[in-house]
């Protein structure tokens, strides 16, 4: 059966991403409804008639912006082949994509947490991506403990935690004017709490464990 009603004049996919980078650059409480009809093309009544509210529009938005951010960040973590590069790698594709000069810097979400004017449900949706970060994180490092590379006593939960505080970080950062090749830095320097963290030697420093000695 075909649709009924007056057929829409512009295409939702193309509309909704055009808002996604709207939001993306300014923020939920700083774009306006008279900015999103600028960037999306469209005016405000259609926008309500599709989307429904703006905090609607919002929640969508960031889907979209998750499908190609947040999604091939977790596949990359799984196909690492260790826990480190797993790591070290997440962190130097963000700098990469929060300094990507045809996007606005930063992370969405992560810059999203500021906007007060957010309701609950879409604050907790937001919250919930940040959460799947760190636990796709901590996943890859449990793996890395079943396949030997971490000893089971490394502190999994600190490490998540700190790594994706970093990542944060690192999008923050970027919204401020850090450049690729700061961000690789911080990157690079946070590597440095890998084997702190998990209970490793420090590269270049002497083993703890004792080795007998010869007999004279």
């Amino acid at each position: 059966m075909a649709e009924r009603g007056r057929p829409r004049g512009f295409d939702r996919d193309a509309v909704l991403r055009r808002a996604m980078y709207a939001f993306w650059s300014d923020g939920y409480e700083a774009t306006s409804m008279t900015n999103l009809t600028a960037a999306m093309g469209i005016a405000s009544p259609s926008i309500y008639a599709c989307f429904g509210s703006k905090e609607q529009l919002f929640r969508e938005a960031v889907k979209l912006y998750d499908s190609f951010a947040g999604h091939p960040a977790r596949r990359g973590l799984d196909e690492a082949p260790s826990a480190r590069e797993a790591v070290h790698g997440l962190l130097s594709a963000s700098a990469d994509f929060y300094t990507d000069t045809t996007t606005p810097p930063g992370c969405m979400v992560v810059l999203a947490t500021a906007q007060t004017a957010i309701g609950q449900d879409v604050q907790a949706y937001l919250a919930g991506l940040r959460h799947g970060m760190q636990g796709a994180i901590a996943a890859r490092l449990r793996r890395g403990i079943d396949e030997g590379e971490l000893p089971g006593t490394a502190a999994v939960d600190a490490m998540a935690a700190f790594y994706t505080t970093v990542q944060q970080g690192m999008s923050i950062q970027a919204r401020d004017g850090a450049t690729r090749a700061d961000l690789d830095a911080v990157a690079t320097a946070s590597m440095s709490a890998w084997e702190p963290l998990a209970g490793l030697p420090s590269p270049g420093l002497p083993s703890m464990v004792a080795t007998p000695r010869s007999k004279e």
